[in-house]
């Protein structure tokens, strides 16, 4: 951030006073404020000024309603598009939606922008509620454009059917005349699920609440809709830069994750990354947790947007600017970044993001005036108290009138801050001044404000693209080293990559897996209940796309998917996950390329996920040009500073995602020591089911996927047949089939308690019907049990108090109560016994796999595709399906 920061810095004592003076006198003029006469702007007087009028939304009873990030499409009946002929409080006014619907028809207007010749205004309406009709049925956000030459409105979709294939809203002009808006039609992923060979819905977020969000660009007609992102929760609030960047909001939602990021892409989509804000949430009023909001630029460049709560009482927000150039957090500069701060208020910190009384008032939205100045037009509400209500009033009086937020007034027991009443003003942030446009006006909201004023046209971006990529609808991921962690080389990558010094079995990752999110319908698609997921609803349901090798050096080069939201892991020589699970989608275009350093953990506050912040990388490559790497094979020349992924890629051709984990040592110079031996670890193996979609593999499309499903292909494992037969006499020898052991009947049909307390048969669970009993042994905690009688039932121990005393039960006086022999009676407990899987991932379920390691008493008793199937099963979730179909058909 430069000009105006450094304005603001310089004088902010100054202006500050200023400011609180200011915002405090209008505040004292009640809540039919006028404030102090002043002259007309003499900058944008002769200029139109538009904005939305609405009234204050309330529900049923009255109540004032909370708005919600999370909610874009949410529908306040009772707001108008109104267009002032210039910047002045006495200018006439048009209601330029006046006669769309039938008279008194209460409708709902927002995201208000304007063309760069200041002629076209571009907005989102939706048409008033039908009585008595389903949600589904009600109508959906459109786009509209008002041309105030032609004085003509319009639905910039004017076929009814496709208008209402999806709601539309926060749209913005593209430098070509395009239109770039938010949508939940999803129009490319929805034909992704056909191909996909499932049916086609629109997807829920992914709190499985709301219709997703994604970016879509379209003609000004309507015609030519293509979808850009395919984050699985809302990409909201697109705005173009100068230079074409489009820059936008993303709830980042995987997991445990779910807050609102600043992100950016280029008008084509490609260049889709993180630009600000991971582990800055708690940068509101007084360390407050907001999100961040409707991001703007200045007239000098400056990136500006309003940090609101998600859920937010007040509406407002504060407003701030973000020097996102320089940093990646509140904290966090990127490289060579000057001296500087990463966020400045604009309103010196009086306006507050939380629910306590803000002095300064309310502020709803902002727009940056093209004059030159760090002016604006705001929607902003003066600081009013409540009074507490006087307990002898009579019944019928008049309320209580409101009250300036003066010290001596918040000073008064029992005030409460007000319902905000949003006007439009003028605001002068270096000059702390305010003038007013619309004033304020008890039970309205005057929001979205802009200024008919020519600007200056953004560039055009896109990025370059690979045909042949295009046509295969896949781009490609580069990682440099796996072992580079924000630029720290962690395991020696020069030693790791010498053949004469590792081998194969001594590097820590072999494999790379990427995974993808599955789409979830709506109720009216499936009625999908939480069982369908399993042990937990924390990763929802995943499939693999697929598995490709990682070289010597940490590096990795493969073709993906392309239009498909994509996670990546990291996989070891027993084929588990190392680490945690990569919490953040990516998306690439078909024909991108996307390289990125290596890894980063979720502690960290470095910048990652951003290339131009990204520390160098730890892999120096290659290190002359025409020669192989050390000790490798001569044939695999490099040129220098080229990882080892780069020189396979170029020699051997670019790798798509494989079904197996397929290793082949290609690096070994022979003359040097013996290659190591292949290793694969094949569905072809098991001897059971192979995942849904293992077939596509065999000649790889960007539809494969690996889909996996406990009831169909994990249970088969337990029921397999194991018997070991004498060859000659066919008599058994030894039978390890896992439910011989682990179910309740032996081989004589006598009942028995599951070996390890582990049943695993797959029958329907008592504890859930809607599982199998050997998903519940496994991944719940259960009692251990005994026989007795010929029946199983719980283990039942005395219980002790915490100095491990026997415990008695007693009566209210607590005298211990006596059985009919004069004994105490003892307080019973059953004896826990713990999960022996997790779904944190398969390093995280020792318990399962430690007594198939060498040594250990299930070794060998199932093979390495069969213990890789249920590592990779656990590392996405361990969910009991990873359909939404499955669970609703069985």
């Amino acid at each position: 951030m430069k000009n105006l920061v450094s304005q603001l810095m310089s004088a902010q004592a100054k202006v500050a006073v200023a400011v609180s003076a200011a915002l405090l006198a209008v505040a004292g003029c009640g809540s039919d404020t006028t404030v102090r006469s002043e002259s007309s702007d003499p900058v944008v007087v002769d200029y139109p000024v538009a904005y939305v009028a609405r009234s204050i939304p309330v529900d049923e009873d009255g109540d004032r309603q909370s708005n919600s990030i999370r909610r874009p499409a949410e529908f306040f009946a009772g707001a108008q598009l109104v267009l002032k002929d210039r910047a002045s409080v006495s200018a006439a006014e048009t209601v330029l939606t006046e006669g769309v619907f039938e008279e008194g028809a209460l409708y709902d207007v927002k995201d208000l922008t304007v063309s760069v010749d200041g002629n076209q205004l571009l907005f989102a309406m939706r048409a008033p509620e039908i009585e008595d009709a389903d949600d589904e049925d009600q109508p959906k956000w459109n786009l509209w454009i008002y041309d105030r030459v032609e004085q003509l409105i319009r639905p910039v979709i004017s076929d009814p059917l496709t208008a209402e294939a999806g709601h539309d809203i926060a749209p913005r002009f593209l430098p070509d005349g395009r239109i770039v808006f938010t949508s939940t039609r999803q129009r490319t992923a929805r034909a992704i699920l056909l191909d996909e060979g499932k049916p086609q819905f629109t997807a829920l977020d992914e709190d499985r609440r709301e219709s997703a969000f994604q970016l879509h660009v379209m003609n000004d007609d309507g015609s030519d809709i293509q979808q850009l992102s395919f984050n699985p929760s809302h990409d909201l609030d697109p705005v173009v830069l100068d230079d074409g960047t489009i820059i936008y909001t993303r709830w980042d939602n995987m997991g445990s994750r779910s807050a609102t990021h600043l992100y950016r892409m280029r008008q084509d989509g490609s260049g889709n990354e993180f630009l600000y804000g991971w582990h800055s949430h708690n940068v509101g009023t007084d360390g407050d947790r907001v999100d961040y909001a409707e991001p703007q630029q200045t007239y000098d460049g400056q990136l500006m947007l309003m940090l609101r709560r998600t859920e937010n009482e007040f509406s407002g927000g504060e407003l701030v600017y973000l020097n996102t150039d320089d940093y990646t957090e509140l904290e966090t500069p990127i490289a060579d970044a000057p001296p500087g701060e990463a966020q400045v208020s604009a309103t010196y910190g009086l306006i507050r993001t939380d629910e306590e009384i803000s002095v300064g008032g309310r502020m709803l939205s902002a727009f940056p005036l093209v004059d030159g100045t760090a002016r604006m037009l705001i929607s902003w509400s003066p600081c009013l108290l409540e009074q507490a209500e006087d307990p002898d009033a009579a019944e019928g009086a008049e309320p209580l009138p409101k009250l300036p937020c003066t010290e001596d007034n918040l000073a008064l027991e029992g005030v409460t801050e007000a319902a905000p009443a949003y006007g439009l003003w003028i605001y002068d942030i270096t000059q702390g001044t305010q003038q007013p446009i619309v004033p304020v006006t008890e039970g309205m909201f005057f929001t979205d404000p802009v200024v008919l004023q020519e600007r200056p046209r953004p560039s055009f971006s896109e990025g370059e693209k690979d045909e042949t990529l295009v046509e295969e609808i896949a781009g490609v991921i580069h990682i440099r080293s796996v072992y580079d962690f924000d630029g720290l080389d962690t395991v020696g990558i020069t030693t790791m990559r010498d053949p004469a010094q590792t081998t194969a079995d001594d590097r820590p990752a072999r494999f790379l897996r990427i995974v993808k999110s599955v789409s979830m319908p709506d109720d009216d698609v499936v009625d999908l209940p939480n069982t369908a997921f399993g042990r937990s609803t924390g990763q929802l349901m995943r499939e693999i796309i697929g598995y490709a090798p990682i070289e010597p050096d940490g590096s990795v080069k493969v073709k993906v998917p392309a239009n498909v939201p994509l996670a990546l892991s990291i996989v070891d020589g027993e084929t588990m996950r190392v680490g945690g699970r990569h919490q953040h989608w990516i998306t690439l275009q078909p024909g991108e390329s996307l390289e990125c350093g290596g890894c980063h953990t979720s502690q960290s506050t470095l910048p990652h996920g951003r290339v131009d912040a990204q520390a160098p990388s730890a892999n120096p490559g290659a290190p002359e040009t025409g020669q192989p790497f050390p000790n490798t094979n001569p044939a695999l020349f490099a040129d220098i500073g080229e990882t080892m992924a780069e020189v396979a890629t170029r020699i051997n051709g670019l790798a798509a995602p494989n079904a197996n984990l397929v290793y082949e040592d290609i690096w070994t110079d022979p003359a040097v020591r013996a290659p190591d031996a292949p290793q694969a670890w094949a569905y072809t193996d098991m001897g059971t089911i192979a995942p849904e979609g293992a077939e596509c593999f065999e000649r790889w499309t960007a539809y494969c996927r690996l889909q996996i499903n406990y009831p169909v292909h994990l249970q088969p494992l337990w029921d397999r047949d194991r018997q070991i037969l004498d060859p000659d006499t066919e008599e058994l020898l030894q039978d390890n089939t896992c439910i011989s052991c682990h179910g309740i009947a032996d081989a004589d049909g006598e009942t028995q308690v599951p070996a390890g307390q582990l049943d695993l048969r797959g029958d329907i669970s008592a504890d859930e019907p809607d599982h199998v009993v050997s998903y519940r042994e496994l991944m719940f905690n259960d009692n251990e049990q005994e026989v007795e009688e010929g029946a199983i039932r719980d283990v039942l121990v005395q219980s002790t108090d915490g100095d491990g005393n026997p415990l008695f039960q007693t009566d209210a006086d607590g005298e211990l109560i006596l059985d009919s022999e004069g004994n105490p009676i003892p307080i019973l407990e059953t004896v826990p016994v713990a999960a022996s899987m997790s779904v944190n991932g398969a390093a995280a379920s020792n318990r399962f796999f430690a007594p198939f390691r060498a040594g250990g008493t299930h070794a060998g008793l199932l093979n390495d595709a069969e213990l890789r199937l249920v590592a990779e099963w656990l590392d996405i979730g361990g969910q009991y399906y990873n359909t939404p179909f499955y669970g609703a058909d069985n």
